[in-house]
């Protein structure tokens, strides 16, 4: 997508941020999958040499874990395409996709660990411990807490949930490989073997962490509700204009990590000129493109009444009786035409209302009895950054 500004150098720092943003996810990605290669190995032959089932379940989980950075690094290079005319927003929502997949990876390895653990408490194998594998195992699980916290914060920093996913993903590894120790000496020490009942409670963590980040990534992908920081910036940026009297019904369509195009309605009086609209409307979508990233592809424009004072005292007294209605959260849109007797207005039920059709019914029944000589025209409208 590209700005609506036309400003040749912004749309080069545009692009100059998506590349940096690109070669830092594929460095990262590249780093945990050298670490989480040769954790697997040295956990693979200290499992073997231990005969210990949770330390070789840890080191296929470390398999998994570079299997996911390689798909980070895929969904990345994919995400980064061009838009074209058969997805002309582009291909930003891949990464969603390749965290989705990354989720399920964890979910089945997960599944897979429970099924030999089980397998492990039926028919138990007596481990075999020494100083040199823990010790190993303890630097294992410092290199595991130091990667997870880097790949994690790297994740926030460029906003990818892919990373994110993954450094979340090492931090529980790494409290699973400390596990693994302290079985280790509870055995060395008292003689009493947890290797498959540990196993098994690993399992269940990593597939409530499998769970929990596909739920996460497909709640993205039906589309969550407007970031309420972002709408709330978005509208005062719209509301410096000192011609726009209100910003309302602001909707933000994602389309990937950083990706937002969206619309807007704006309250300005009803002396403006077309001119003088379509010049008001250009300067508003690039003053938000420039601060906000976002691209408004359509600013609706409401009337107000300037010209008749009697128009206006009708607007305060319908505002009364709307807001004595506690779940009734904004008012917006008002405006009176004397020649057709008719008030037309839109406002915004809280999703806090256990029936919020029975409300907007109820708050223009009562309007349509205080001015009866008026039709009305009332649009129900939702607040989509309603917190």
């Amino acid at each position: 997508m590209k700005p609506v500004s036309g400003d040749g150098d912004n749309a080069s720092s545009n692009a100059a941020k998506v590349d940096l943003r690109e070669r830092t996810i594929i460095k990262t990605s590249v780093i945990g999958i050298l670490a989480n290669v040769a954790l697997a190995a040295f956990k693979a032959v200290i499992g073997l040499m231990t005969n210990s089932i949770a330390i070789f379940l840890d080191a296929v989980n470390n398999i998994s874990d570079a299997g996911s950075s390689i798909i980070t690094i895929i969904g990345t290079k994919m995400a980064n395409r061009e838009a074209d005319k058969k997805h002309p927003f582009g291909y930003r929502r891949i990464e969603y996709m390749s965290a989705l997949i990354i989720a399920v990876i964890v979910l089945y390895a997960g599944i897979t660990a429970l099924t030999e653990s089980v397998k492990k408490i039926i028919t138990p194998d007596i481990p075999e411990y020494s100083m040199l594998p823990l010790a190993i195992l303890v630097v294992a699980v410092i290199v595991k807490i130091l990667l997870g916290r880097y790949v994690k914060s790297v994740g926030v920093r460029v906003n990818s949930d892919s990373l994110i996913n993954s450094g979340e993903d090492a931090t529980l590894d790494s409290i699973i490989s400390a596990s693994t120790v302290v079985a280790a000496i509870i055995f060395i020490t008292c003689n009493i073997s947890l290797e498959a009942w540990l196993g098994a409670i690993i399992s269940i963590v990593i597939i409530r962490s499998g769970v929990e980040m596909i739920r996460e990534t497909v709640s993205k992908l039906l589309g969550e509700r407007n970031d309420p920081e972002l709408a709330r910036s978005i509208k005062k940026t719209v509301l410096d204009f000192p011609d726009v009297r209100g910003a309302y019904d602001l909707v933000l369509n994602n389309y990937g990590p950083d990706v937002w195009s969206g619309s807007i309605h704006i309250e300005v009086p009803d002396t403006f000129s077309a001119d003088r609209l379509d010049r008001l409307i250009r300067e508003i979508q690039m003053k938000v493109h420039s601060e906000h990233q976002v691209i408004l592809t359509a600013i609706g424009v409401y009337s107000i009444n300037t010209r008749d004072s009697e128009s206006m005292e009708i607007e305060k007294k319908v505002r009364e009786i709307v807001f004595s209605n506690k779940y009734i959260r904004e008012l917006h849109g008002f405006y009176l035409t004397k020649e057709s007797r008719n008030i037309r207005f839109d406002i915004v039920v809280s999703f806090d209302a256990e029936d919020r059709k029975a409300v907007f019914r109820e708050v223009t029944d009562a309007v349509g009895k205080e001015f009866p000589e008026y039709s009305l025209q009332v649009t129900m409208d939702t607040d989509f950054s309603e917190e």
